[in-house]
This record gives structure tokens, C-alpha cells and sequence, in this order.
């Protein structure tokens, strides 16, 4: 609470406490005194509902003032609500939205992992990072194929190091030379057509 806040808390507890200190004396004047019963009689009201009536009751009072109106999935059926009861339905919808990745197990990691490794080294500039990527690769295979965790079989292979370095080599090499021709290209063209 800011200050104001503060004050004005402290102003309402204040009369509060006169006003009771008012009622148990019998010194209350008019005003007071109904304020007094009004809060009583709220406070009445308050006991004599149970929970699920008080919340009926906010809800009722929500949709009058038209909260519930314009709502994402008005009309429509909810996403994910599917005949079979899913436990983890809240989970898998985390991880879904947040997009996380790198949790499951190691087997699937890998396997995924083997499928995008290509593209992945060809982003590298050197051999020596190529190779500590494929290093690290066939470590973490190995170890998979060692765990007794359970989980579904790790069936990735692992990568010849050397064989990958020259494959990678031969991708290099081939991206250079379609980089250094469309150069070439667009010199032969007169000068007229380049403009456009």
C-alpha cells in the first residue's frame, strides 16, 4: 500500500472502533447508529450463505456486469477435451504453449538430435567444431545405450567422425561454389537488366 492507502486504512479502522466502542456504550447518534445496524446486517447476509451460494451468487453478478461476454472460446468446444482422460492434459498444454524443448526421453532426444545434426554442423566454420559437436554426439549415444532407466530403446547410431568431416567438407564446398556462381551471373547480364 502506498501512503494514501495507509491513511485511509487506518481513518476506517479508527471508526470502526469508535463505532463499537459507540454501540456497546449506547452513545450513538442517529447517523452512526444506522451505519452500526447496516453493517450488521451485512454481515448477517455474509453468514447466511454457504460457499456455493456465494459463489453462484458472484458468478450471477459476473455475467450481468458482462465479464463473461467475448470470451476466446465462446460457442466453440474447448481444444484438448477429448473422450479419453488424459492425467497429464495440463503438462503437455505447458509445455506446448512455452514451447519447451529438451524434456522426454534420451532415446527420442537422440533420435531427434540425429535428424537435425546435419543441419546443425553445417552452420559450423571450423573442423575442430565440427568434430567436438560429433565427439560429444557419439559420447551421448554411448551413454544412452548404457542407462537402465527404462524408456524405449535407443536405436540412433552413432557418426563415423571422419566420414562426417568429409561429407561436411563436400557440403562446404558446394555451398561456395552456388555462392561464387550467382555472382558470376549477374555480371553476364548488361547493365540495363540488373537495374531491375
Amino acid at each position: 500500500m502506498d501512503g494514501r492507502g495507509v491513511e485511509q486504512y487506518r481513518r476506517r479502522m479508527e471508526r470502526a472502533a469508535r463505532l463499537r466502542a459507540a454501540a456497546a456504550g449506547g452513545e450513538l447518534d442517529a447517523e452512526d447508529a444506522r451505519a452500526v445496524a447496516a453493517e450488521e446486517e451485512l454481515q448477517h447476509q455474509r453468514r447466511q450463505f454457504d460457499d456455493a451460494a456465494r459463489a453462484d451468487y458472484l458468478v450471477r453478478d459476473a455475467m450481468a456486469r458482462g465479464e463473461f461476454d467475448n470470451l476466446k472460446y465462446a460457442g466453440k468446444p474447448i481444444p484438448g477435451l477429448g473422450d479419453a482422460h488424459d492425467p497429464d492434459w495440463w503438462i503437455k498444454g505447458l509445455l506446448q504453449r512455452e514451447n519447451v524443448t529438451g524434456l522426454g526421453p534420451r532415446a527420442i532426444l537422440l533420435r531427434t538430435e540425429d535428424a537435425e545434426l546435419d543441419a546443425r554442423l553445417d552452420t559450423r566454420w571450423s573442423e575442430r567444431q565440427v568434430r567436438e559437436i560429433l565427439e560429444d554426439f557419439n559420447a551421448r549415444v554411448i551413454d544412452a545405450r548404457r542407462q537402465l532407466e527404462g524408456g524405449p530403446p535407443v536405436i540412433t547410431p552413432t557418426r563415423d567422425v571422419e566420414l562426417e568431416l568429409q561429407r561436411w567438407r563436400e557440403r562446404k564446398a558446394a555451398a561456395q561454389s552456388t555462392a561464387a556462381a550467382a555472382p558470376e551471373e549477374e555480371r553476364r547480364r548488361p547493365w540495363w537488366r540488373r537495374k531491375r
